[in-house]
């Protein structure tokens, strides 16, 4: 049950999981919470029930976040977008925010994470502007070629020029922080 006065919010990511337990915590925490797994189903979404809130994946197989994200803004301006991705770069962060979004997150990310980056977007681009580690940068390229691959470990493994195992091992380790 969530309160009268409630945010709507709008959650489109195309992980079932992540998307499930995000939108757990956050009507958690007052919220109204739609989902969406695709770009698609979230225009028909957002028209219906016209949320304050956006929290878009930017890499989907349905459909491009940032399109999504020009979209949105399209449909109502006033909405407060966030962009969140594990494919985070300066380029999509530049473009994200063209397109309307008000504020850009790399996951892997919690509701507190969220929450924050709503109230205070500015700080969350600031905490965006930091280098991530080395391990974070390779965890984020290894997830890039594997879904590039479309999931296919030994063709990942040939592209990266390491070996099967190697990978297997690297994937099996969350993801750091920063």
């Amino acid at each position: 049950m969530t309160e009268p006065n409630a945010q709507r919010l709008l959650l489109v990511d195309d992980d079932e999981t992540f998307r499930e337990r995000l939108a757990r915590a956050l009507r958690a925490r007052g919220f109204d919470v739609d989902t969406a797994d695709g770009p698609d189903v979230a225009m028909a979404v957002a028209r219906r029930v016209h949320p304050q809130v956006a929290i878009v994946d930017l890499r989907m197989p349905k459909g491009s976040g940032l399109e999504l994200v020009g979209s949105l803004h399209a449909l109502d301006a006033q909405m407060h977008i966030l962009v969140l991705t594990g494919y985070g770069s300066i380029a999509t962060a530049v473009e994200a925010t063209r397109l309307g979004a008000a504020g850009y997150l790399a996951k892997p990310a919690d509701a507190d994470d969220v929450l924050r980056a709503l109230a205070d977007p500015a700080a969350d681009s600031e905490a965006e502007a930091n280098t991530p580690s080395l391990a974070r940068v390779e965890w984020e390229h290894i997830n890039r070629v594997l879904a590039d691959c479309e999931g296919n470990l030994s063709e990942a493994a040939r592209r990266l020029g390491i070996h099967r195992r190697s990978l297997q091992r690297k994937l099996q380790k969350y993801p750091p922080r920063r």
